[in-house]
């Protein structure tokens, strides 16, 4: 592993030799693309746990008396409907529809928010946010303040419970519960969320206290199959759950609507938001464009970029995200076509390696836990 380096590091970054990390730049971060295999990784999560550092997200806290307002400004989502300790996903869009960044919401007490946006878009983000704030409001990022681990599968609630003494049954999806003591650190954030189609946790704490927790948790969850796992597997992970990746399935030129999350839209909330009159018009006339699953029958993987054509040889698209699915063991994707070749059973072709290759739009979620 290369010590000299212009790319970000986690404070998890000397501890990944230990567990043989192969590191790679993700949107200029030096991270873990695997420790062991992909393969390996994907069904740990599937069957028993995985362990992902997470760093490398940003954290803002926004509070103030019109700290509401604003988010339900920039958001699409409707913040006003959430309550202290539970978390939301919204999406921040320009005023055409498109998309700045998909984020989380964390109502910590009445008026006062933590927002979790994608690492590559931290300081565009904050950036955004602060052009856009009025009143009584005051926003802060503390991204390098703290870090962030995921432990994701029917394994992960059991493995975590040894280290606390909070029920963690009793934390439903996108709750979460505050200053919660886990192998002896203090002020812990547990939220019951994911990227992985599993059940699982997020924990927020300490920067200089996450080493400590990520051998913790490794050491106790060993016996129940607990492994680190990198970027691989939380991609291929997360396309079996057909969810949004931003850079691929959402961009400055991908609305929340024609990437298939409308449910984050609230067109008719109260306020009125940035995006706002792009996206109702989109919701009324119906978008143009959708992202759909496809399968590839025939022989090739799909990738990002790759185009697609319909029966007729026309270009219909381009594939978004795709790849061999490690649970399925079939070639699976996104991609953002032309509305009207977007029905379930439609077949295409795409081009793969200068060939058309055989495909199909499917029914997603790709794969669903019981």
């Amino acid at each position: 592993m290369n010590t000299e380096t212009n790319l970000k590091r986690t404070p998890l970054f000397e501890t990944y030799k230990k567990y043989g990390a192969k590191v790679i730049d993700f949107g200029g971060w030096e991270l873990p693309v695997q420790f062991t295999s992909i393969i390996e990784e994907h069904e740990a999560v599937r069957q028993a746990a995985g362990l992902f550092d997470v760093s490398h997200m940003g954290e803002f806290i926004i509070e103030g008396k019109d700290a509401e307002s604003i988010i339900n400004k920039l958001g699409t989502n409707d913040v006003s409907t959430i309550h202290t300790n539970q978390a939301q996903y919204t999406v921040l869009c320009y005023q055409d529809g498109g998309t700045v960044d998909d984020l989380i919401v964390y109502k910590l007490a009445d008026e006062k928010y933590m927002l979790v946006p994608n690492a590559a878009n931290i300081e565009k983000d904050y950036t955004w946010i602060k052009e856009h704030i009025k009143g009584d409001v005051t926003l802060r990022n503390i991204s390098g303040e703290v870090a962030q681990l995921a432990i994701q599968g029917p394994k992960a609630e059991s493995i975590l419970q040894k280290l606390t003494d909070i029920d963690l049954s009793q934390i439903a999806f996108y709750r979460f519960a505050q200053q919660v003591t886990v192998s002896g650190i203090t002020d812990v954030l547990i939220s019951r969320t994911g990227y992985t189609g599993e059940d699982g946790f997020e924990l927020y704490l300490a920067s200089n206290q996450v080493v400590e927790l990520w051998d913790k948790l490794l050491e106790v969850g060993k016996e129940d199959g607990l492994k680190p796992c990198g970027l691989g597997a939380r991609d291929t992970l997360r396309l079996e759950a057909r969810l949004a990746l931003y850079g691929q399935e959402l961009s400055k030129d991908i609305s929340p609507l024609e990437a298939g999350i409308g449910f984050a839209v609230k067109v008719n909330k109260e306020s009125d938001f940035l995006g706002k009159e792009a996206l109702t018009k989109q919701k009324e006339e119906g978008v143009k464009r959708r992202i759909v699953g496809i399968e590839v029958t025939g022989r090739g993987i799909p990738r990002t970029g790759y185009k697609v054509f319909s029966e007729d040889d026309e270009e219909i698209g381009v594939v978004t995200s795709g790849t061999q699915s490690p649970t399925l063991k079939k070639s699976i994707g996104l991609a953002l076509l032309s509305a009207e070749q977007t029905k379930i059973g439609t077949e295409l072709k795409i081009e793969i390696r200068n060939k058309l290759i055989d495909a199909v739009v499917v029914k997603t979620p790709f794969y669903k836990r019981v």
